[in-house]
């Protein structure tokens, strides 16, 4: 089993930044990806950004130009930074990875717990 825990998040003035950061822990096993997903209430969970084992990512659209997604491979961390952060950025964020477990074919999808962000003045 693999655990992700997920730290920052909170409330931001409008044009402000925020960083969030995941961990991953648990034994045997290899991450092929790891990203950040975010959800309204009411709404479906939407990928902010994405970044494999290789180093490539993928970002949303409406991030472009103000997120970055950033990982640490050996400590099995991945970070997101959030630069000037709008309104519609509010959700609850959620760390994911695709993980190769030992013993276990194909990949195996995990969620954090989430971490709220807010942006408001």
């Amino acid at each position: 089993q693999v655990q992700l825990v997920e730290s920052g998040g909170g409330l931001v003035q409008p044009g402000g930044s925020l960083r969030l950061s995941c961990a991953a822990s648990g034994s045997r096993f290899s991450i092929a990806a790891m990203g950040w997903y975010r959800q309204v209430s009411g709404e479906q969970r939407e990928l902010v950004a994405r970044i494999t084992s290789g180093g490539a990512t993928i970002y949303a659209d409406s991030v472009k130009g103000r997120i970055a997604i950033s990982r640490d491979n050996a400590k099995n961390t991945v970070v997101l930074q959030m630069n000037s952060l709008k309104s519609e950025d509010t959700a609850v964020y959620y760390c994911n990875a695709i993980v190769y477990l030992v013993g276990v074919t194909g990949a195996t999808n995990y969620w954090g717990q989430g971490t709220q962000v807010t942006v408001s003045s």
